[in-house]
């Protein structure tokens, strides 16, 4: 059999929970929470789940849901959409973001990904027939340089690829980044699909700067959310997608042969606990920031080196002063000799520069986050 993706393996995150899993490792590897989604929101769930909320709800997302996501995008980017021409609901976001590269890339198309990248979007790239671009962000704080980003752009360009904050690295996109993308794509046909999934997650007073804050952006972009990583619940898979009317036509296009809906007793939970409680996303950054200086200050002590973590729930750290083996051996031996996994930063990478960066993830109960760092700190 002829494979499409010849060179494309098991996704890293499988690889090393699945390590994590059959060595009894502590896993800040794969970025899933190890506590629960609220409870009001559980109850929901099962409410309608027992509210005979079990066929299939619209392909587009249950109204009630969209009308949420709509108010919640005013509330929080004062961009005013339209509920039932520009959201989605999807089958998480992976999902959307491949819906999104197979509605627009073609053969023959660039597609600009800024380098380390999460690694589902070069493979959907080269499915839709087009080429991935890889541009490394710029070491030690992964900022992106926008003159190589520029040089990049030729009639091919189709597609620019951002995500904020960004995964692995924590770095965050700031209003000066997204303004400058907004003046080397102008006057141009290129597209933005904006990887937004960790959103809620901004330390230290920074704002999230989405694209659906800069008009002039917001009318060409897919902008792409989860509701897993906002309500601690990964594992429902439901995430949704913003799109102007034209593009949004295109996206569901896709998404119609992909999963054509999702669950609909989550959706209509999802609806309510938004209307209830909008309180929760807005209470997200101190939360997620309160746990991050926990894992931090449980690190103090310890040979690893950390980078400034200024969004997501991830922690980047420098084993230099421990070890000189590759990141994919070193966590490797962690996970297996000593019991932590953790994530290598050479998989989201096309040409992966010489590092000893490791991503830990830290949406975990502290006692998860004490016994990691007891482990860490001896190493």
């Amino acid at each position: 059999m002829r494979s499409k993706l010849p060179d494309i393996g098991t996704t890293i995150f499988t690889v090393m929970s699945r390590m994590a899993q059959e060595h009894g490792a502590i896993n800040l590897s794969q970025g899933f929470p190890d506590f629960d989604c609220p409870a009001r929101l559980r109850e929901l769930v099962a409410f309608h789940l027992n509210d005979r909320r079990n066929q299939y709800p619209p392909m587009t997302g249950i109204p009630a849901l969209r009308e949420q996501i709509a108010a919640k995008v005013l509330d929080h980017y004062g961009a005013l959409v339209d509920m039932d021409q520009e959201v989605t609901v999807t089958s998480g976001a992976t999902e959307a973001l491949f819906d999104a590269i197979q509605a627009t890339v073609g053969p023959g198309d660039d597609v600009i990904v800024l380098d380390p990248a999460y690694d589902s979007y070069e493979p959907a790239i080269r499915l839709a027939g087009g080429r991935a671009v890889r541009i490394p962000l710029q070491l030690p704080h992964f900022g992106v340089d926008w003159n190589q980003v520029e040089d990049a752009l030729s009639p091919r360009t189709r597609l620019i690829i951002i995500n904020t904050p960004h995964n692995p690295s924590g770095a965050v996109l700031s209003a000066q980044d997204i303004d400058t993308l907004a003046a080397v794509t102008r006057d141009t046909d290129i597209l933005v699909l904006s990887d937004e999934v960790y959103e809620h997650m901004v330390f230290d007073g920074g704002v999230h700067h989405s694209v659906l804050r800069h008009p002039e952006l917001r009318a060409r972009s897919f902008a792409v959310f989860s509701f897993g990583k906002t309500y601690h619940a990964t594992g429902w898979k439901l995430a949704y997608c913003v799109a102007p009317a034209a593009l949004t036509t295109e996206f569901r296009t896709v998404h119609q042969f992909v999963t054509f809906t999702s669950p609909s007793f989550i959706q209509y939970a999802l609806a309510d606990f938004m209307r209830e409680c909008p309180e929760h996303a807005k209470e997200l950054p101190a939360f997620y920031q309160e746990k991050r200086d926990t894992f931090c200050r449980l690190l103090e002590g310890s040979r690893f080196t950390l980078l400034p973590s200024r969004g997501t729930y991830f922690q980047l750290a420098d084993y230099a002063a421990i070890s000189s083996q590759r990141d994919t051996d070193f966590v490797t031996w962690m996970t297996q000799q000593k019991g932590v996994a953790a994530i290598p930063l050479s998989p989201f990478y096309a040409k992966a520069p010489q590092s000893t960066l490791i991503r830990f993830c830290f949406c975990k109960d502290d006692a998860t986050l004490e016994a990691a760092a007891a482990i860490l700190r001896a190493l």
